[in-house]
């Protein structure tokens, strides 16, 4: 298979190359504007370079991940899925509810996989704690020592995480959803969501200016509970007694973190000719602007 990486930045170096460069199946085709980039990484991984999305098209591919800035998803997504080939976006898909469902809209009229690198719901930790049969309240913290920013991109780039986790783990389609926020001079420096569905919650809080940069998920069940730290430090209590699972040291950081799995489920689907859609992760997007525009509420 000839797959795509659009977007050469950190989390495409970071998190996805090293997980396509490593199966022999494959062979990554590089797209990046960036001359020194596409020279550099073409001959690390030793693969095919493109300085665009036609140019990469023309040549022939089974399948494409997106990992550029937000901005330029909607027309880059949009040109792959127009060429019939299949999509993965590192999320969002869109910087705004309007052009996700532009995509999803696109994807599903053509009848060409769309999907959204959501990685927690790969990752190991929280993919086991979804099998629980029983969630009673859920509970994310995901902080940043970076300034605060604008409430559109805070939402969108990164508390999208925390929110599609909650829908993840607590409910995809909450019965009430409450929002607050601190905000200044139209900067957000902290959003509070609390999800609800008949007795389950769900809170996700991100702070930008507390001075730490943490991930915590705490998950509560009749009987148990479940910590983990930074998704790989884990710890459970059950009947009584606390159990410890601290990160595997040998494991790579890209399945620990749910990027291997998120791209092999991607990739497996695309081999096995099964249509994915992406209406579920749209649905994620709706709420990141309910948030938004609440805090906008907030900001008035």
């Amino acid at each position: 298979m000839r797959v795509a990486v659009v977007g050469l930045g950190d989390i495409a170096v970071k998190a996805y190359l090293p997980v396509l460069a490593a199966d022999p199946r494959l062979t990554p085709v590089l797209v990046t504007r960036d001359p020194d980039v596409r020279d550099r990484l073409g001959r690390a991984h030793r693969t095919h370079t493109h300085a665009d999305v036609g140019a990469a098209v023309a040549a022939g591919l089974d399948a494409a991940f997106v990992t550029a800035a937000t901005e330029a998803h909607v027309p880059l997504v949009s040109q792959l899925l127009e060429a019939r080939v299949p999509v993965h976006v590192d999320k969002p898909l869109s910087g705004t509810y309007e052009g996700a469902a532009q995509l999803v809209d696109l994807a599903v009229r053509l009848g060409v996989s769309l999907a959204v690198g959501f990685n927690r719901r790969h990752a190991p930790a929280y993919a086991e704690t979804a099998g629980w049969p029983e969630r009673d309240v859920v509970i994310m913290h995901k902080h940043r020592t970076g300034p605060a920013g604008d409430p559109r991109q805070v939402v969108f780039d990164d508390f999208v995480h925390v929110l599609d986790t909650l829908r993840f783990l607590v409910t995809p389609e909450p019965d009430a959803v409450d929002v607050s926020a601190r905000t200044s001079a139209g900067l957000l420096h902290r959003v509070l969501v609390t999800l609800r569905q008949g007795d389950r919650v769900g809170i996700g809080v991100m702070d930008r200016s507390s001075g730490t940069t943490r991930e915590v998920l705490e998950v509560l069940a009749p009987g148990r509970r479940r910590r983990v730290v930074d998704l790989v430090d884990v710890v459970d209590h059950e009947g009584g007694a606390e159990m410890s699972r601290p990160a595997d040291g040998w494991a790579p950081i890209a399945e620990q973190r749910g990027f291997a799995g998120l791209c092999h489920a991607f990739l497996e689907a695309v081999r096995a000719g099964r249509l994915l859609d992406a209406s579920d992760a749209l649905q994620t997007h709706s709420l990141c602007e309910r948030v938004v525009r609440s805090v906008g509420v907030h900001d008035a």
